[in-house]
């Protein structure tokens, strides 16, 4: 295990054991099922940066375990067990591997970001600005910053490779790709685990602007939810209580992050520049606050 000077888990090493290294995953291959490691590293516009967040990676598995389980009624997900002592060997003499891992189903992945926005904001906001649309679909005029959507909008996205920008694309881009069928299936479900989702946290007094899914096919070809699910690294939370129309509202998610970056003028390449203490510390009260928030009296919440 490789930590940085703060404590932060930046990267894994389990003896024989094959791995893939993403943003801020480590994924071992076992076959037909994988071991999905959150480390504490720190992604953002795609430049991972050099300096982690300590327990970062917990709070992001143990949201998604969350949402795997309160949600699977609604479409199934790849989540088999997060607990350690059900993984095979090596990884079940690996204590350290609790709170921060999930053994999962391995599929065939879409090769698409099935982002849902119930917000205009972000690169939203920013083509509205500019030509009244979002991902070319037209909307009407008169939407401010921030502003609730009349109807939830799908704005499918490229997935691209580490240090590559994925590329917002339309839904007949995707449906000429994939097919029809598969990519209105894949529209219906991020729409309907958006909207379930967003009517959770609006009870905890959070308002989902906008999140991403991932899914893959089984071997039946069934469709199935995967990687990580309605955290604070790939959705966009607000504070229901200092939301406002007209400006970016306060997040709750590592938007605080890019807007310290854009602050300081990083241009958004490598290298990245490094992240004072205070930066280090309001990331991760604010991802702590957010899963208290999310899961506080939910049975199907595991501890943090």
């Amino acid at each position: 295990m490789k930590f940085d000077k703060r404590g932060a888990l930046m990267e894994t090493e389990i003896p024989g054991a094959t791995k893939l290294q993403g943003k801020v995953r480590d994924i071992y291959d076992l076959g037909d099922k994988m071991l999905i490691v959150v480390t504490d590293r720190l992604s953002a516009f795609d430049v991972i940066m050099d300096d982690g967040v300590p327990g970062k990676g917990k709070v992001l598995n143990n949201i998604s375990v969350f949402w795997f389980r309160k949600l699977a009624g609604l479409c199934p997900n790849h989540l088999i067990t997060d607990n350690v002592a059900d993984y095979p060997a090596p990884f079940n003499a690996c204590p350290e591997l609790q709170g921060r891992s999930m053994l999962v189903r391995k599929l065939k992945v879409v090769p698409y970001e099935c982002i849902v926005r119930g917000y205009l904001t972000g690169s939203g906001w920013a083509e509205y600005k500019k030509s009244g649309t979002v991902n070319g679909q037209p909307l009407r005029a008169g939407y401010q910053n921030a502003s609730r959507l009349d109807e939830v909008l799908f704005t499918p996205t490229t997935k691209a490779a580490i240090g590559d920008h994925d590329m917002a694309v339309s839904v007949e881009h995707m449906a000429k790709d994939i097919g029809a069928d598969l990519a209105a299936k894949l529209r219906d479900l991020s729409i309907a685990l958006y909207k379930a989702a967003a009517e959770h946290a609006e009870a905890r007094g959070i308002i989902l602007a906008d999140t991403k899914f991932e899914f893959g096919l089984d071997e039946a070809g069934n469709v199935v939810l995967a990687d990580e699910a309605l955290t604070p690294d790939s959705s966009r939370f607000w504070d229901k209580a200092t939301y406002a129309v007209g400006a970016n509202p306060p997040s709750m998610d590592k938007q605080f992050v890019r807007d310290w970056l854009d602050a300081i003028h990083f241009n958004h390449q490598p290298p990245a520049p490094p992240l004072p203490d205070e930066v280090i510390a309001k990331t991760q009260a604010i991802y702590a606050e957010c899963y208290r928030r999310l899961t506080e009296g939910e049975s199907c919440a595991p501890a943090l």
